[in-house]
């Protein structure tokens, strides 16, 4: 199986920058793709950014050339790059990985596991 834990939210004044981590353990080869999503009180969540295993990234419109997300060498740490951020960026980030286990007798298991989630306010 496959466990995250998020670090790197915090309070940042607009026009501000943070970094997000999200860090993976147990079956990390099985991952398929990572996302970043977001939730504020009174909105649906929010798909901000993802990346899969070939590398290939997405963004969410209102994030588009102000987010990067991008992973280390060793694929167990997932960053969310926050630039120019804006008072309606305040919500919760969590992160999921989304992948297949192969159970023993051959046949595969999807799954999509979350971290706890870590609060990012914008504001004056």
């Amino acid at each position: 199986q496959v466990q995250l834990v998020e670090s790197g939210g915090g309070f940042v004044q607009p026009g501000g920058s943070l970094r997000l981590a999200c860090s993976a353990s147990g079956s990390i080869n099985s991952i398929n793709s990572r996302e970043w999503y977001r939730q504020s009180p009174g909105r649906e969540r929010e798909l901000v950014a993802s990346i899969r295993r070939d590398g290939t990234t997405t963004y969410a419109e209102s994030v588009k050339g102000r987010f990067t997300i991008s992973e280390n060498d060793d694929k167990i740490i997932v960053y969310l790059q926050m630039r120019n951020l804006r008072p309606e960026d305040t919500a919760v980030y969590s992160c999921n990985a989304e992948g297949l286990h192969w159970n023993d007798d051959g046949t595969p298991t999807a799954y999509r596991v979350w971290g706890q989630g870590t609060q990012v306010t914008v504001s004056r």
